[in-house]
């Protein structure tokens, strides 16, 4: 999987915006001010949010994804070597939608509608 792919179904989310906030090299992706897809200047993985701890950690139990360096227990790290573009675009739409459930209800009325 490449960073550009990746990048670029991040910014297809409704109000995605793309920044640099740990430095160049650093691709963030967030909605309403929080980020919902990190990739880290390595390349190794894409860091997603997960709905809550036990997802996560029943996620890497079965090999999807790593302990996230830096993040929460709530998130994960997709290897980009084991990715798929399924499970890329499941778990990034779950991620989009835990972070975009988290904002105000104001915040969240901005936002245009997610198709899907």
């Amino acid at each position: 999987m490449q960073r550009a792919h990746i990048n670029q179904i991040a910014g297809a989310f409704p109000g995605a915006e793309w920044s640099e906030p740990f430095g160049p090299g650093h691709d963030v992706w967030k909605v309403g001010g929080k980020i919902f897809a990190a990739i880290g200047a390595k390349g190794a993985g894409v860091t997603v949010k997960c709905p809550d701890t036990d997802t996560a950690q029943m996620l890497i139990d079965a090999g999807v994804g790593v302990k996230a360096p830096y993040f929460h227990r709530s998130w994960i790290m997709l290897p980009m070597e084991k990715l798929t573009e399924d499970e890329l675009r499941h778990r990034l739409a779950i991620s989009y939608d835990v972070i975009r459930a988290s904002l105000t209800k104001k915040a969240q009325a901005l936002l245009p509608l997610r198709e899907g």
